[in-house]
């Protein structure tokens, strides 16, 4: 059986983080792109989504999708064939992490969303030479999102449950997939991430950021293409 392949974007993104994958894997299964719209939590998110899709499917989350990966493989474990996250984590927000979102908030109540796209991009994309127009992408898709979406998505950050336990109970193919170059989800949080969930493959992307879809795409397409050939394995 193909499985569709859900993908679910990060944080002030669309289906452009994902025109490499669309391109590649929609050749051989149905690829789907799911909103992170509705709500302010991640649960909310979830459900939503859940709502929308197909009796049974592969998903695939990047940063905030990952997030809502992690809780609709909690939510309905036997609906989900394969699992996978990419520049994500486990853990709940720090009180450290919290308080830097709300400047962010801040800044997008006053139309500043643009500004903090790009001091964030800064920080987690890697020096190469398609740091520009990955930059420029990130902005492109970020402008496309109300004041009220936007935060209503840093708030989901914020709230966010810890999912350390539900990885453990994953008991289909899994991988993770991160860039050797991202310093908001560090690679010693992926190293454990990975060790956490049964079956799980680790993918490192090399001289990546946080954004692997667009800063190395045939790498990445790589790492999606080797999960979703890995043999199911028995539920117990």
């Amino acid at each position: 059986m193909t499985e569709p392949l859900v993908l679910l974007m990060g944080k002030f993104c669309d289906s452009r983080l994902f025109e490499a994958q669309i391109s590649e894997f929609s050749r051989t299964r149905m690829v789907i792109v799911a909103p992170i719209f509705y709500g302010d939590r991640v649960t909310d998110f979830a459900q939503d989504v859940l709502a929308q899709l197909p009796p049974k499917f592969a998903i695939l989350g990047h940063d905030l999708g990952g997030f809502v990966a992690m809780e609709i493989l909690r939510k309905a474990p036997e609906r989900v064939l394969r699992f996978g996250v990419m520049s994500s984590n486990a853990l709940a927000d720090t009180p450290q992490d919290a308080a830097v979102r709300e400047n962010d908030i801040i800044l997008i109540r006053s139309g500043r969303i643009k500004e903090v796209v790009a001091d964030e991009a800064m920080k987690s994309l890697a020096h190469r030479v398609e740091r520009n127009f990955t930059m420029g992408h990130l902005r492109t898709m970020a402008a496309g999102f109300s004041p009220e979406q936007a935060i209503d998505q840093i708030r989901a950050f914020q709230k966010r449950p810890d999912q350390q336990g539900t990885l453990r109970k994953c008991k289909v193919p899994a991988v993770v997939i991160c860039g050797d170059q991202d310093p908001i989800t560090p690679m010693r949080r992926q190293d454990v991430m990975a060790a956490m969930i049964p079956y799980s493959k680790l993918h490192v992307i090399e001289n990546t950021g946080h954004y692997p879809t667009l800063e190395s795409p045939e790498a990445t397409n790589a790492a999606i293409a080797d999960w979703l050939a890995q043999p199911y394995v028995l539920r117990s």
